[in-house]
């Protein structure tokens, strides 16, 4: 198996002249990435890093970034994406925890400065470093069992988790990615997604690998991603659904020429079915595909291609099937594997996942089993191995001995016409445990009674949240932006010693 120096360098042997990335105002082409890239690495390599040290980056996402992800780990060192929403605490535990020598930053990096031996800042200082540095080869004894990159986890509970990916891990992924996206030299992938999140790098090095280009948009607002996708004759992307949801929206409100979009994927959480339906309207030449994973996956563990076709079906409501070289299985708590249509927890093997977790052999002895990767996630498999996921473990909510999966109760409200965005957890409750709570962002005016009543008769009574907030705030959501549950959670639970009913 290769590593991630061997994309670039066919792309630089085959496609010298070809565009390899737009943006804004900058177009580069195969022969210019790979030598930027080869004076970056000897920029790095002057600064006296060895072999497996830690470069770490905060920035937003440009090709300066895309450069960065391409050099550091075909240069031998390892690379550390960072978070740009992360406080300052958190990212001043990232560094110190990952033991970072640099840090690559287009933002003031206050009290990182202290705690790092270097601090490149973009654009100036970085196009500076690499005007002046002599050139060093991408790749050379690198194996494929090397550690690539160190991708800290946002989502957990107590200090983050830094997942260590090596070249096989995110080769691996590469492999997948081509499997399921099956671009050529002629696309042009558009990332929406952050770098510093596996969805945003997902499909980095297939692209690359088959000399297409990258289009980098200036602003993550829908308005901005439909403008390039016209003027670049965008052909794929990968986008989470709160980014599906709003493009979908202002496509049907202010259509723009979308004819070259072939692929629309998206991931990172579940999607209500009614976005979807509104997606194929919206993007009525695009084939929907669904992908789900980690980033102790690298991230892709199942894909459901065409999706679209699948709408009225109960297979829409699935994530699809393992991805190339990955297995799924689904285990009860006692470690039995469960027969099709019985909910556990979704377990994964392959090439993509983990080695584990950094400086934290505890967490990855629980999340590594037998070469099975525990995802915390619950879901089910079906008769032709689809996998559906229902909930994660600490969204499950038991109400008076029932089991409610939220995201269930989460597609009723999406298909709501007047709701835009939904959110529905657990709060204490002295009668039932634990009584079931939502907060819906509308499009319209809409009342807490209207959405209980539009539930009744769509799913049981004990599935109905007791009480529904209805907010014209933005649900607060991660940099990858997936809806953080726990922050609309915690104040309910502040006072108590855990986070379950009794």
């Amino acid at each position: 198996m290769q590593t991630l120096a061997d994309p670039l360098e066919h792309a630089r042997l085959t496609a010298a002249h070809s565009e390899a990335i737009v943006c804004g105002s900058d177009r580069l082409d195969y022969q210019t990435l790979w030598s930027r890239c080869g004076r970056l690495a000897g920029y790095l390599a002057g600064l006296g890093l060895q072999r497996g040290d830690r470069v770490a980056i905060v920035a937003a996402n440009c090709h300066r970034y895309l450069e960065a992800y391409l050099t550091v780990s075909a240069a031998g060192y390892i690379i550390v994406p960072l978070n740009t929403r992360s406080a300052l605490a958190e990212l001043e535990y990232a560094v110190v925890d990952s033991q970072a020598r640099v840090l690559l930053t287009d933002r003031e990096p206050s009290s990182l400065d202290a705690l790092l031996e270097h601090v490149i800042r973009l654009p100036d200082g970085y196009e500076q470093a690499i005007a002046e540095a002599e050139p060093a080869r991408l790749g050379v004894d690198l194996h494929e069992d090397d550690l690539a990159g160190i991708f800290y986890t946002g989502g957990t509970t107590g200090k983050a988790k830094g997942v260590m990916l090596t070249h096989r891990n995110l080769m691996a992924n590469t492999w997948t990615a081509l499997s399921w996206g099956r671009p050529t030299h002629d696309d042009r992938f558009l990332i929406m997604a952050p770098l510093f999140h596996l969805a945003g790098t997902c499909s980095v090095l297939a692209t690359v690998w088959v000399t297409g280009t990258q289009v980098i948009p200036s602003s993550s607002h829908p308005s901005d991603v439909l403008d390039i996708i016209e003027r670049e004759a965008v052909t794929s992307t990968l986008a989470v659904p709160t980014s599906l949801a709003a493009m979908t929206d202002e496509q049907l409100e202010r259509p723009r020429d979308v004819s070259s979009l072939r692929l629309l994927s998206h991931g990172a959480s579940p999607v209500a079915t009614e976005i979807l339906r509104r997606a194929v309207k919206a993007f009525p030449d695009a084939e929907l595909l669904h992908l789900y994973g980690t980033t102790e996956t690298s991230p892709i563990a199942t894909s459901l291609p065409h999706e679209e076709l699948l709408l009225d079906t109960p297979a829409a409501r699935s994530c699809g099937y393992p991805a190339l070289g990955v297995q799924v299985r689904v285990l009860d708590f006692d470690g039995v594997v469960m027969a099709p249509g019985e909910v556990g927890e979704v377990l994964i093997r392959g090439a993509n996942v983990t080695k584990g977790y950094w400086n934290k052999p505890d967490e990855t002895a629980a999340a590594l089993r037998d070469g099975w990767y525990h995802t915390g996630d619950l879901g089910y498999l079906d008769d032709e191995s689809r996998l559906y996921l229902v909930d994660r473990l600490k969204d499950m909510v038991v109400t008076g001995g029932e089991n409610v999966y939220t995201v269930e109760v989460e597609n009723v409200l999406y298909s709501h016409p007047k709701v835009a965005e939904a959110a529905v957890f657990g709060v204490p409750d002295v009668k039932w445990g634990e009584s079931l709570y939502a907060v819906v962002v509308p499009r319209d005016e809409v009342s807490p009674e209207e959405l209980i009543e539009f539930c009744r008769d769509r799913i049981a009574g004990f599935k109905i949240p007791k009480q529904i907030e209805v907010t014209s705030e933005p649900l607060p959501k991660s940099g990858a932006g997936k809806i953080l549950k726990r922050q609309l959670r915690e104040p309910f639970w502040s006072e108590h010693d855990t986070r379950i009913g009794n």
